[in-house]
């Protein structure tokens, strides 16, 4: 089996991803090349069409690049995994399940005795600050309570990886920003590595060490811009609105 090309957590190489149709194939990636450091937070960022979500797809594992090789330390991605939790803005929370039960559901197909599985689901969801609302379904909480049983509930297999599709995309302004800082404070709680897909740009600018911005249809890395900012991050500094417009003209 051939090797991962250069060093990291998560390493993109050489992705393309080519779809058919009525009118022939369309080619929705092309060559498409990162690594990501184990413990950083990676922002994947680009116009629509750009190819984000079919990129995230391919490295969850839910689709198969055309060419190329996602490899998560040394291994080639070949399928979904235990390895990765996945945080989608749709939810896709079990609405006959309480919070409790739809964070107990990773553990339940791990095969986790019953005391195991409920102890670590209360340790996630007093993580995500929903204490409280165990016994709760999904209709009965907002928008933001559900993005957080969301990623509770991927947290709960403590995977290598936190794989998120814009999961603060159908909340309000207020609730996003509060989300953000929850998340931050997680990820600095868990030490995990993070990959976000976003179409906002001060989205990214507030969460990633890195943002790789995704141009052209098919979708190819335009650029990798880091972002040296001190956290926690202030939208009205002007460095921070300089990231801001370095990332639109790259998106541009």
């Amino acid at each position: 089996m051939s090797q991962q090309p250069t060093d990291g957590k998560i390493v993109v190489d050489g992705i393309d991803k080519r779809f058919r149709s009525e009118s022939g194939p369309v080619d929705a990636l092309r060559d498409v090349n990162f690594a990501v450091e184990e413990g950083e937070f990676v922002c994947i960022i680009g116009a629509s069409g750009a190819g984000k979500t079919t990129l995230f797809r391919i490295i969850a594992g839910l689709e198969s690049a055309t060419e190329g090789t996602v490899w998560l330390d040394g291994e080639p991605i070949d399928g979904p995994g235990t390895d990765r939790g996945m945080v989608f803005q749709e939810y896709g929370l079990f609405p006959w399940r309480t919070v409790l039960k739809n964070v107990t559901f990773g553990l339940e197909e791990r095969g986790l005795d019953k005391q195991a599985r409920l102890q670590r689901a209360r340790e996630m969801i007093d993580l995500v600050g929903l204490d409280g609302f165990e016994d709760s379904y999904p209709k009965e909480l907002s928008g933001g309570m559900k993005q957080r049983v969301g990623i509770a509930r991927a947290l709960a297999v403590d995977p290598e990886i936190l794989l998120m599709d814009e999961p603060f995309g159908s909340v309000d302004a207020q609730t996003k920003q509060r989300l953000h800082e929850e998340l931050l404070d997680i990820w600095s709680a868990t030490n995990k590595t993070v990959l976000f897909v976003t179409h906002d740009v001060d989205e990214a600018v507030t969460l990633a060490d890195r943002v790789v911005v995704l141009t052209g249809s098919p979708g190819s890395v335009h650029e990798v811009v880091d972002i040296d900012l001190a956290r926690p991050r202030s939208r009205t500094d002007d460095a921070f609105a300089d990231y801001e417009q370095q990332l639109r003209d790259a998106i541009e």
